[in-house]
């Protein structure tokens, strides 16, 4: 499906008398692309090891190796992946559509709420 339209903002009264309010900041880029480098960079030296590279996924890797070998075979990765499949095929027609498919995307933890 194509995206939502983004309506424009309202342009406001133009008989409003004092400040205009302050503008939201918008991210850039280079912000997400730095916020992306830190997730990675865990002791925080400013480089990313192999170590640390590798880290984030051990948890993953860890969930489809099944018999705690340390390796993944084929078998390990199909089983997984089929069950996903079977997971989001909620009609068990044996296709996907756009709304099941999206049913497979890693689900993100919440964030804290603010205890302000």
């Amino acid at each position: 499906p194509p995206p939502p339209q983004i309506e424009p903002l309202p342009e406001g009264d133009p008989d409003a008398v004092g400040d205009a309010p302050p503008m939201p900041g918008e991210a850039s880029p280079q912000n997400r692309e730095q916020k992306r480098f830190a997730r990675y960079d865990r002791n925080r030296d400013g480089v990313i090891t192999r170590v640390e590279m590798m880290g984030s996924r051990t948890k993953a890797f860890k969930a489809l190796d099944k018999d705690g070998d340390n390796l993944l075979s084929f078998e390990e990765w199909a089983v997984a992946t089929a069950d996903r499949f079977g997971a989001a095929d909620a009609d068990k027609d044996g296709k996907l559509t756009p709304a099941e498919f999206a049913a497979t995307a890693p689900k993100r933890a919440a964030k804290a709420k603010c205890k302000c």
